[in-house]
């Protein structure tokens, strides 16, 4: 394996369960790599979790990508990864500097990236693939007498479930278009169940996996609890996205069915979605693969070879940290500041 073989998780949040997975698959690689971690919250859980966190600057600020190619030639990474939706398409429009600093980007190009953030533009990417998408309406210049509801309300460019309204008729519709603060598009509300395919394509974009969970519940957008299926048309759907839009990395999928029938892909996340420990616990080792990308190595698919069947329930957990002077340190069962921290 390369010098690079350390992995870069960006805007790591709250995304703990992640950095874990990535410390597992490096130790059992036993290349010697590191997870390094980047977030402007000083509390932010995945710091206390990496083995690295390094300064980045905010995602806004013109000299993002340049500092995060410099943190891979620095640290010698191999991958760099999103964690939330704050900087997918600067990450992705980084990638030529990345690359030479001799690391990946696990994203699709800047304008896949951003078009998956922006559900006018998904609307128009899927429809352009011949891919399923529900009817969706820019709010300017749309006879809202003529739609078919129940219709939604949606944010172009939204996250966490904010600013998601669901409207009867006309006169909700109207009611909450005048208290949303954000550009929106107008998408009919689809009947049927709702489902996340759990999804990593290669940096050529060639479907690898792709393991579909029923949606038990969600809070905030994100998924608490969940089962995953065996359920080749939705692997199927997931391999068709990834190859028909040119996606790459770790990717989410939602989408609706009503009988049988595929009715729309309604998000699509260039990142590892919220359920991520369900489909890590089904097989779907995406950190080790991603790891061996980023390597070189030529990962076969493994479509519908997850195992259904497995059932996520989640909780709250938590790190306890005490100061210790400028540093804040994990504290073990007796009370003791332990070492590391940041």
């Amino acid at each position: 394996m390369p010098d690079h073989a350390s992995v870069l998780l960006t805007c790591a949040g709250q995304r703990d369960d992640i950095v874990r997975a990535f410390r597992d698959a490096l130790a059992r690689r036993g290349a010697g790599g590191r997870v390094v971690v980047s977030d402007l919250d000083p509390l932010s859980p995945t710091l206390f979790s990496a083995d690295l966190v390094v300064d980045l600057p905010p995602v806004d600020d013109p000299a993002y990508g340049a500092a995060v190619a410099d943190v891979v030639a620095r640290e010698g990474i191999g991958a760099v990864l999103p964690l939330t939706d704050l900087d997918p398409v600067v990450l992705a429009t980084a990638a030529p500097l990345v690359a030479d600093a001799g690391g990946l980007v696990m994203l699709p190009s800047p304008e896949v990236a951003a078009a998956c953030q922006d559900k006018w533009l998904c609307h128009e990417m899927l429809t352009d693939a011949g891919l399923p998408s529900p009817p969706t309406w820019p709010v300017e210049g749309t006879d809202r007498d003529d739609l078919p509801y129940p219709m939604m309300i949606k944010p172009r460019i939204g996250f966490a479930g904010r600013w998601i309204h669901r409207c009867e008729d006309r006169r909700e519709l109207d009611f909450f278009l005048a208290r949303t603060p954000v550009a929106s598009v107008l998408q009919q509300a689809l009947p049927g169940e709702e489902f996340s395919i759990d999804c990593l394509a290669s940096p050529d974009g060639r479907a690898i996996a792709a393991i579909p969970r029923a949606m038990y519940q969600s809070k905030g957008g994100e998924q608490i609890k969940g089962e995953t299926l065996d359920d080749p048309q939705l692997v199927e759907l997931g391999a068709a996205v990834i190859e028909g839009i040119g996606l790459c990395g770790p990717c989410t999928i939602q989408c609706f069915r009503e009988d049988g029938r595929i009715l729309g892909v309604t998000d699509i996340n260039t990142r590892f979605g919220g359920g991520f420990p369900l489909p890590l616990a089904a097989g779907g080792d995406y950190p080790a693969l991603i790891l061996a990308m980023a390597a070189g190595e030529d990962v076969a698919p493994r479509l519908g070879t997850h195992r259904a069947g497995v059932v996520m329930t989640r909780f709250l957990s938590e790190h306890v940290l005490v100061r210790d002077g400028d540093r804040l340190r994990p504290m073990d069962g007796r009370g003791e500041a332990v070492s590391g921290g940041v």
